[in-house]
């Protein structure tokens, strides 16, 4: 049976993801590397640093020495880490967002990118240019920062009000876009909530576990 390791840098997402995985894939054994401190670290540094790149360098060396045959990386916030690291690494690995800018630059020209933490924005915002350079296509990318949401969810445990603030920002995006890239996977809770959105809205943990079945068993 395949192995996929998820590299996790908190566990908000943690129980979405698990029940993706044995959707999508129930042919692989799921196993996990959580290091809750590293998104905090991130968050107070404003940014990867090159300790916070070793440290996912390691987990992605560890899963590897522990016969993963693909590692996912679960967090947007360290996906410039995950560059790295995968380069250390023989086997595939996939970003959780990365179907999702891939998606984002073949339908839409104008693309907003809501994210609740400000250290996510500035990799997802440049995950989607690159995107857009490898397809050879030109877009334009729109900040939509609700700074703070996600500890309002995280620490406080507020979903409603984390939800009233996004949900404003991601109105705002959609007057003013022509598709939405909703940054953090922590943010799928919101889709029952954007039915009357007229504009597509793409969040990233279906996209992501689909896109790793493809890369995983070559479909």
């Amino acid at each position: 049976m395949k192995k996929i390791y998820i590299i996790h840098t908190s566990l908000v997402s943690h129980d979405d993801l698990q029940n993706l995985f044995h959707e999508i894939i129930p042919e692989a054994e799921i196993f996990n590397i959580v290091d809750d401190s590293l998104l905090h670290d991130v968050m107070a540094n404003g940014g990867v640093n090159e300790k916070i790149t070793g440290r996912v360098c390691d987990y992605f060396l560890a899963a590897e020495r522990n016969g993963a045959d693909l590692i996912f990386n679960q967090c947007s916030s360290v996906g410039k880490a995950a560059d790295v690291a995968k380069q250390l690494v023989s086997i595939p690995v996939v970003k959780v967002d990365e179907a999702m800018a891939e998606k984002a630059v073949s339908e839409g020209k104008k693309i907003g990118v809501v994210a609740t933490v400000k250290s996510t924005m500035r990799p997802s915002c440049d995950l989607v240019l690159e995107k857009a350079a490898e397809m050879g296509k030109k877009v334009e990318v729109v900040e939509y920062l609700v700074d703070g949401a996600l500890d309002i969810l995280m620490k406080e445990k507020n979903r409603e009000k984390h939800n009233e603030l996004v949900l404003g920002m991601i109105k705002k995006a959609e007057a003013e876009c022509d598709i939405i890239l909703l940054a953090q996977g922590s943010m799928v809770v919101l889709l029952p909530l954007l039915e009357d959105t007229k504009k597509q809205v793409l969040t990233s943990p279906r996209l992501g576990v689909e896109k790793a079945r493809k890369v995983l068993l070559g479909e």
